[in-house]
C-alpha cells in the first residue's frame, strides 16, 4: 500500500457527534486526507459526506475500497474491536476512539494483528499531544518537580441521564467513568511518568436505577445500572510514583483540580485532559502557584465547541502523527500500545475494584516519545 506524508486517505466509520470534530478538524493538519465515510444509518453518512465533499458508502464498501489507506473507527465502543479488526483484515492502518477495546484481551488482539501485518494502528485520545500535555511534559522532563513521587486525578461529575437522551449504555458493561473518562487521565499520567505497574481499588454503585430527565424518547422512564458508578484507585507507577485516581458519577460538586503531580523539588497542577489546552500551575519548593495559560499557543487556542467555543479541541492530531510515524517509518505517540497498556490499567481497576485484591498491570516501554513544539508545529496544514 503505498501512502505518503501528503497524501494518507483515510475512511471515517461511525457518522454521530464526535465525527464533526475529526471531520472538521481534518483540514488543520497535513499529511490526511478525507475520502470517505461510512455508518450504520446509510441517511448519516450521506450527511457527513454532503458536509465534508466525501463520499458515502456502506462500511463493507468502505474497508473493501482500495483508495483507503487508514480506517478512522469513530464507532461505540463495543463495536471498536470488530470494525478495527476488520479494517486490518483489509490491510488498512487504524486509529480508533477511546478505548482500543472494551477488553483488554480484545486489545491485545488487535495490537498483535497490526504488528503481524506491518499495520499501524494508534486510538484516542490524542489530547496528550496538546499544548498544556506537551507543556506538562516538558515541566517533568526538564526536572521542575524533580522525581514525581505522588499526586492525584479526579473525574467526578452526575452522568449523563440528566444531558443524555438515551444514556442507558454508559451504565452497562464496558461503560462506566473508568471506561469512558479514564484513558484521558490515565493517558494523560502515562504520558508524564510512564507506566503504571499495580492497582488497588474499591468501588461502588450509588443508585441501583437511574431516572432519565434529559428531553427525548426516554424522558422519565429508568433503567437498571450494570457496572460500578464510584471508584477509588491508586496505582503504582514503575517509576515508584503512586497516584491516586478518583472517577464517580455520582458526584454533584467538587473542588479537586483534575491532576496534580508532586516531586520531591516542586508540584504541577493540570487542567482538564478531555481537551488539549488551558491552565497549568507550577510551585517549585514551595513557592506560591506560577500559572501557565496555554490560549494563545499551537493546539491550545479555543475552538470548541463550533458554534460557542470555550476550550481548545484539536482531535485528528494523533492522526496525523501516525500518518507521519508511517511515512517516516517511526512510532504514533497515541499508539495502540499505549492505548492497550492504558487499557490494561482500567481493567486492573475495575477488578480490584471487584475482588478487592492487588492487581499486577504488564507493560513496559509504552510512554510515548515527547512531541518537540516544531515538530508540533510542523504536523500543521
Amino acid at each position: 500500500m503505498s501512502t505518503s506524508r501528503r497524501n494518507l486517505r483515510i475512511g471515517v466509520v461511525g457518522c454521530g457527534n464526535i465525527s464533526m470534530t475529526y471531520l472538521r478538524n481534518s483540514a488543520l493538519f497535513r499529511g490526511i486526507k478525507l475520502a470517505a465515510c461510512a455508518d450504520i444509518s446509510t441517511d448519516m453518512a450521506q450527511l457527513r459526506a454532503s458536509e465534508y465533499g466525501i463520499r458515502a458508502q456502506s462500511v463493507d464498501e468502505l474497508l473493501k475500497s482500495e483508495d483507503i489507506d487508514l480506517v478512522l473507527n469513530l464507532t461505540i465502543p463495543t463495536a471498536h474491536f470488530d470494525i478495527s479488526m476488520s479494517a486490518l483484515s483489509a490491510g488498512k492502518h487504524v486509529f480508533t476512539e477511546k478505548p482500543l477495546a472494551v477488553t483488554a484481551v480484545e486489545g491485545r488482539t488487535l495490537v498483535a494483528e497490526a504488528r503481524s501485518r506491518n499495520l499501524l494502528i494508534g486510538s484516542a485520545p490524542d489530547t496528550f499531544l496538546g499544548a498544556a500535555g506537551r507543556l506538562a511534559r516538558r515541566f517533568v522532563d526538564g526536572g521542575r518537580i524533580g522525581r514525581p513521587v505522588t499526586g492525584t486525578a479526579f473525574m467526578m461529575g452526575r452522568g449523563m441521564e440528566h444531558w443524555h437522551p438515551n444514556p442507558q449504555f454508559y451504565y452497562q458493561p464496558g461503560g462506566g467513568p473508568v471506561l469512558d473518562m479514564g484513558p484521558y487521565y490515565i493517558t494523560m499520567l502515562v504520558n508524564l511518568i510512564g507506566p503504571a505497574k499495580r492497582v488497588v481499588a474499591m468501588s461502588s454503585i450509588a443508585s441501583a436505577e437511574r431516572l432519565i430527565t434529559a428531553d427525548g424518547p426516554f424522558k422519565g422512564t429508568s433503567f437498571k445500572v450494570g457496572t460500578p458508578t464510584t471508584i477509588q484507585a491508586v496505582v503504582e507507577f514503575v517509576n515508584g510514583a503512586v497516584i491516586s485516581i478518583g472517577m464517580s458519577w455520582d458526584v454533584f460538586k467538587h473542588s479537586n483540580h483534575p491532576i496534580e503531580l508532586h516531586g520531591t523539588e516542586g508540584s504541577l497542577r493540570l487542567p482538564d485532559p478531555d481537551t488539549f489546552g488551558g491552565v497549568l500551575a507550577l510551585s517549585e519548593r514551595g513557592s506560591e502557584w506560577q500559572e501557565f495559560s496555554t490560549a494563545d499557543s499551537l493546539h491550545g487556542q479555543i475552538n470548541w465547541p463550533f458554534n460557542a467555543p470555550d476550550r481548545a479541541n484539536y482531535r485528528m492530531i494523533g492522526v496525523a502523527d501516525l500518518a507521519n510515524a508511517i511515512a517516516t517509518g517511526g512510532k504514533p505517540r497515541a499508539s495502540g500500545d499505549l492505548a492497550l497498556h492504558v487499557l490494561e490499567v482500567m481493567e486492573a481497576i475495575l477488578e480490584a475494584g471487584a475482588t478487592g485484591k492487588a492487581i499486577d498491570i504488564p507493560g513496559s516501554g509504552v510512554q510515548p516519545a515527547a512531541l518537540p513544539e516544531d515538530e508540533a508545529a510542523a504536523l500543521g496544514a
